[in-house]
């Protein structure tokens, strides 16, 4: 007989890490994705095609463009005409009439799973931006996310994000309060404030090459007859704290990209390292580093600079550039070890991301990110490469999700054999 396939909507979908993951363990099915950036649309419906055996029509209405924001058109359709005139060109026609309501239909929604924009609740973003706190309209997308939830009832849901989210304190009130009010008002029992702590995990204990801390929240219907601490047990049981992957895991078997002699000048662009001798893997190219950047990465790897002062770092940023800063500028990956947490700055410079070979003086390139963040080879990012930084640096670690969705089946799994 075969086992029961439980359904999910994912918001803040991105390109899809999370949804990946839970498709790989072929116990869900799912119903809807929402996300408001149009190159991580086309990726995820991309992906839905490819891999997923979805046909073009199928992937056009599960993956809506839409700024979730707008919580009230999302869920019923019926659009106003500022949103048709943003929207209608890139969205299925019947979701534009239905909403979501329309895609999920009577289905019942068992899970609803993703994770607001994270900059605003980063302690980087607050250190770059003081106001962030108090002007940044993402530390309240939690508020659409509950909507949703409220609107379809799912027996759970999954709620990513990344550490930070437990100090954040937007308009001087803790964001975990919040989110604790926002919920249980609505029936569902998750982690007191004071708990939440607890739901920090580490995706480099879920079989992934990087050290990423991220808080899971996880909620359950009050009257689903489920546990809360039944879940958070299978999640930890999924860890394999005892295998640590590393930079030279992940993206050893890639080809090398050596820097050229004399940069060479295509059309409108300029390209300073060899291209990939194998066509067959994709989006491996090196961005165009000058004379002064290749130097740097060179002599920052050979002497593992990682490891000098903070004000040593400081003080060899303005020896070599002539300009001032109070922030870390450089960074190699070591290849014994897991990469630092693999961020969307990566979309501007890659600067912190520096190669671990110093022959090949340069930056990581988009599949070398991807395959960090454990996003299978054949997974196709449709969009400019800093587009492409960004949805990599902004997903879920397929590897991470993938267990996160494991262990939640094995809990649903047993409540349903009993």
């Amino acid at each position: 007989m075969p086992k029961k396939k439980y359904t999910f909507i994912d918001l803040f979908a991105g390109c899809g890490g999370l949804t990946d993951g839970f498709l790989q363990t072929g116990c869900y099915k799912s119903i809807a994705h929402v996300e408001w950036e149009l190159p991580m649309v086309k990726t995820l419906r991309n992906r839905l095609v490819s891999k997923w055996k979805f046909s073009e029509d199928e992937a056009l209405k599960e993956v809506v463009l839409f700024d979730i924001q707008k919580t009230e058109e999302l869920i019923n359709g019926n659009w106003s005409k500022e949103t048709l005139e943003k929207y209608a060109a890139y969205n299925h026609p019947d979701v534009i009439e239905g909403g979501l309501r329309g895609i999920v239909g009577k289905q019942k929604v068992d899970l609803i799973i993703g994770g607001p924009p994270c900059q605003a609740y980063s302690i980087h973003g607050r250190a770059t931006d003081k106001n962030s706190m108090n002007d940044d309209y993402r530390n309240f997308l939690f508020e659409s996310f509950c909507k949703v939830v409220d609107t379809f009832s799912p027996d759970l849901f999954v709620f990513e994000n990344v550490g930070g989210l437990l100090s954040a304190k937007p308009g001087g009130i803790p964001v975990r309060n919040r989110i604790y009010d926002a919920f249980t008002k609505i029936g569902y029992q998750i982690l007191t404030p004071e708990d939440m702590p607890t739901a920090l995990y580490n995706a480099v204990n879920f079989e992934v090459p990087q050290n990423r801390p991220r808080v899971i929240i996880l909620g359950v219907r009050k009257d689903a007859n489920l546990k809360l601490e039944d879940f958070y047990n299978s999640i930890d049981n999924e860890q394999k704290k005892d295998v640590t992957l590393t930079v030279r895991d992940a993206i050893s078997q890639l080809p090398p990209l050596y820097p050229l002699d004399k940069q060479v000048k295509e059309g409108r662009y300029v390209r300073s390292h060899q291209l990939n001798p194998n066509p067959e893997i994709t989006l491996h190219e090196a961005r165009n580093h000058g004379p002064r950047e290749r130097n740097i990465f060179k002599e920052w790897v050979e002497n593992n600079m990682n490891h000098i002062s903070h004000q040593a770092m400081i003080d060899y940023y303005y020896a070599k550039t002539g300009h001032k800063t109070l922030y870390q500028k450089y960074k190699s990956l070591e290849w014994d070890k897991p990469s630092h947490t693999v961020v969307a700055h990566l979309s501007k410079d890659g600067y912190m991301f520096i190669h671990p070979d110093p022959n090949q003086q340069r930056s990581i390139t988009v599949r070398e990110a991807a395959c960090l963040m454990t996003f299978p080879m054949d997974f196709q990012f449709l969009g400019s490469t800093p587009y492409n930084f960004k949805m990599i640096g902004n997903a879920v670690p397929v590897n991470f999700a993938s267990a996160i969705a494991k262990g939640i089946y094995k809990t649903l799994d047993r409540r349903k054999k009993k």
